[in-house]
């Protein structure tokens, strides 16, 4: 592994903080590790849970939705009732968020995620990246979109126009985003700043120009998520880091800078 040790200092989210009440991250994904374990043990298939965790999260999965019938009842109220429990140290902001959200964002399905929903997507993410991993790295053409407001904010950005997105020149070490694109360079993963909304231009392009492709997500939570599900309903393998904490223009009135946990990257592309 990289001698990179860049750790991050502790942020809070407009809605979750990765950091809970600790000062760093490993204790959330040590505990999101072994929550997926523990529910696997009575759903041993990581594809059929990975059903019920996206189906009991809402209408907006891009897989078909399970019938009533077909729900493992029982299955999904230890699985809440467990998260409740454990991930709401989290997610503390999520309440107070959503009872004051303005009427301009009321139909943005990603500013109005409630809270289980997001406990639901964090498994949902440690899923994806068991199941799809090994068919990331074995893509022709392995990609990253990485969420803009990592940027380094006290200077001005000197990013430049890439193929699909644009492309980090390195104008300062410190950057996040110039620290993942860095160390994705290692793995050749191919690194862009994620500024545009719709992400089916780029990933439709990327499939037409590499046939075999891989992508790995550097987002918030739910914008995660649901940028895997895309990949996923266009045959693209997903796998993806979320952010510390949501703390971008389009959960704040200003952008804030974020980060996310470089070691747990490393661990998941190597």
């Amino acid at each position: 592994m990289t001698n990179q040790h860049h750790k991050s200092k502790p942020v809070q989210g407009k809605t979750y903080s990765l950091f809970g009440i600790n000062n760093d991250t490993e204790h959330y994904y040590n505990l999101i590790r072994k929550l997926t374990n523990d529910f696997l043990l009575k759903c041993p298939y990581e594809k059929k849970l990975l059903s019920h965790v996206q189906s009991a999260g809402g209408k907006s999965t891009l897989i078909k939705k399970l019938s009533v019938k077909q729900m493992d009842k029982p299955l999904m109220s230890f699985i809440n009732k467990t998260l409740k429990a454990t991930l709401s140290v989290y997610t503390p902001g999520v309440k107070s968020h959503l009872s004051k959200i303005p009427i301009s964002q009321k139909l943005d399905p990603i500013i109005k995620t409630k809270e289980y929903q997001y406990h639901l997507y964090m498994i949902e993410i440690e899923l994806i990246n068991r199941i799809y991993k090994k068919d990331f790295k074995q893509s022709a053409y392995k990609f990253a979109m990485i969420a803009h407001c990592l940027r380094d904010f006290r200077p001005e950005c000197k990013s430049v126009s890439g193929d699909y997105e644009s492309i980090c020149t390195g104008c300062t070490k410190d950057c996040f985003i110039h620290l993942g694109s860095t160390l994705l360079k290692k793995y050749d993963i191919h690194p862009y700043i994620s500024v545009s909304m719709d992400l089916d231009k780029p990933f439709n392009k990327i499939q037409r120009e590499h046939g075999s492709s891989g992508a790995l997500g550097i987002a918030c939570v739910p914008e995660l998520a649901m940028g895997m599900r895309l990949c996923i309903k266009l045959g693209i393998p997903p796998i993806g880091i979320p952010l510390d904490a949501n703390r971008c223009a389009r959960w704040m009135k200003k952008t804030h800078e974020s980060s996310f946990n470089i070691q747990e990257l490393e661990k998941l592309i190597l």
